[in-house]
């Protein structure tokens, strides 16, 4: 299941504007965006990681992805990062 590469990542961005920054500066290795996110948030990331060539994995749920994350909120958008 992907949440556990979210589990072992060594560090992760959580949100969709630092995601995307990680994206940006080329130090992303691997997003995952909730299903049930809004389009209108998570379209940009989906673009910028297709135009980046950066691994898009998509997970159920955003209450999910941010309890994996280790946070008390639901995350739209967390992206595995180089350290």
């Amino acid at each position: 299941m992907s949440y556990d590469k979210v589990k072992q990542a060594g560090k992760l961005t959580i949100g969709t504007k630092q995601a995307m920054k990680s994206v940006e500066a080329g130090v992303a290795v691997e997003v995952f965006i909730a299903k049930d996110a809004d389009p209108r948030i998570t379209g940009k990331m989906v673009n910028l990681c297709k135009k980046s060539g950066v691994p898009l994995t998509y997970v159920e749920s955003m209450r999910q992805l941010g309890k994996t994350c280790g946070i008390e909120v639901g995350a739209a958008v967390a992206a595995v990062v180089n350290e």
